[in-house]
């Protein structure tokens, strides 16, 4: 058996496009590159693009009615990684990852028996892409809520790329991936690496009280 520092680590990217599949995605591409770059350490991973699924507006674990947030919410706490990958839209993140923000609010009620939060042995990263600005006031956003709801967050924890603003390039219409994201992805992957391991060595204390 391998020992907690070797052992497989596995990764879940929340694709939040508002492209519906099969329709080609920027973020798909980048949150590839990210599972890609966490295979080299370990780390086994898919992609759910949340756009395909009917999840519901609401911040509880089950809005019912066909909901499917129940679902995807199995593999986020199955995951070691959670990969939260979102286009820029005006700026922002996209409607899809505030709508995934939401629902993971619900977690803020769920302990262990130590008081813990069930997400707080789990990493997330961010995933920023759009051809105008806004991926660090998007990281920020995310990096905060995350936490909020459980999650670490490790050092140089996104990447992005950020194309000319009020062209029409996207990431996926570029012909090679530019060195400098190619670097960040790099290094979250081993940083996200390293430190869900640390997690699930030494995880969190029980919560005081």
């Amino acid at each position: 058996m391998a020992s907690p520092d070797r052992a497989p680590l596995t990764a879940l990217v929340l694709n939040c496009t508002l492209s519906p599949s099969p329709a080609a995605s920027s973020t798909e591409l980048l949150g590839q590159q990210v599972l890609d770059a966490l295979a080299t350490h370990g780390t086994t991973g898919s992609q759910v693009r949340v756009v395909d699924h009917d999840v519901r507006p609401g911040v509880e674990l089950d809005m019912g009615d066909g909901d499917a947030w129940p679902r995807i919410r199995e593999q986020v706490m199955a995951a070691d990684i959670l990969v939260l990958a979102t286009p820029t839209w005006m700026g922002q993140h996209s409607s899809v990852a505030q709508r995934v923000l939401e629902r993971l609010d619900a977690e803020l009620s769920e302990e262990d028996d130590e008081g813990r939060l069930l997400t707080f042995g789990k990493v997330a990263v961010a995933v920023v892409v759009g051809n105008e600005d806004g991926a660090h006031h998007i990281s920020a956003i995310l990096f905060q809520a995350l936490n909020d709801v459980g999650f670490t967050i490790p050092a140089h924890g996104v990447t992005y790329w950020n194309g000319e603003a009020m062209h029409t390039v996207d990431y996926k219409d570029l012909d090679e991936t530019p060195e400098v994201t190619a670097s960040a992805t790099a290094t979250l992957a081993a940083n996200a690496a390293h430190l869900a391991r640390l997690l699930r060595r030494e995880g969190y204390p029980a919560v005081p009280g």
